[in-house]
């Protein structure tokens, strides 16, 4: 008899364990965006994509396109999160941090958003008060400078993540207090919103993440309507 209540208390001791622990998987699954999810396109809202007019580097995508699938390139690559200086300025491919996503983006462009970077701190120092001695090594990786050149050269757009027309892929998206940066995703989530491309040692690198950051800044670099003399080819 007593056994067979203490087998009886043993086994529901385990059974809400085995609960709590699944609970537990669920809830850390969704934290880090680990299973899959249903995305759709911007068609099925009837939002219209936006190309860019611009095609810098000639492949016949433009810049836009080009930005976004640099971006993917880096996620599906899955660089190990990793702030270490390089002497050289470029991490290798398989180590990177959200802006590395960025410039490697641009790259995929054509453009070297290092070198324009560098250009714009050289040429008007006093616009970046965070680069105390010009580093052409790690200034274009802090994502303080790359606010300062993306307001001076690109569209500055909404920060309501509701209003989800205006999200486009290929878009650069800044969060909180210039703590981290992404690239807008052609996917979206039930609600319209746009996926985020970006590295902050997540497992899914490509994921829906408007909801666990705040967003304070929202570019689409269109350089159709940037001087020439800032844009600067990359070139291997």
């Amino acid at each position: 008899m007593v056994k067979r209540k203490l087998h009886r208390i043993l086994k529901f001791i385990i059974t809400v364990f085995v609960i709590l622990l699944l609970m537990a998987a669920v809830y850390i699954s969704s934290i880090f965006n680990i299973l899959p999810e249903i995305t759709f396109k911007a068609d099925f809202f009837d939002i219209d994509t936006i190309y860019s007019p611009v095609d810098f580097n000639n492949n016949g995508v433009d810049d836009y396109t080009d930005i976004l699938l640099g971006a993917r390139k880096d996620a599906e690559n899955h660089p190990k999160y990793d702030d270490a200086y390089w002497a050289g300025g470029y991490p290798p491919d398989g180590i990177g941090v959200c802006t590395d996503v960025v410039w490697r983006a641009f790259k995929n462009a054509g453009y070297s958003l290092r070198d324009m970077v560098d250009k714009d701190i050289r040429l008007n120092p006093q616009d970046y008060p965070n680069v105390v001695k010009r580093d052409n090594n790690i200034d274009f990786r802090r994502v303080k400078n790359l606010r300062v050149f993306f307001e001076k050269y690109a569209q500055k757009l909404t920060l309501d993540t509701a209003d989800t027309a205006q999200w486009q892929p290929g878009d650069i998206v800044i969060f909180g207090n210039d703590k981290h940066i992404g690239i807008v995703s052609d996917k979206r989530n039930i609600k319209g919103q746009t996926y985020i491309i970006h590295n902050g040692g997540q497992p899914n690198r490509e994921e829906d993440y408007f909801e666990r950051g705040t967003v304070t800044g929202h570019y689409r670099f269109d350089a159709s309507e940037i001087d020439k003399d800032i844009l600067i080819e990359w070139i291997e």
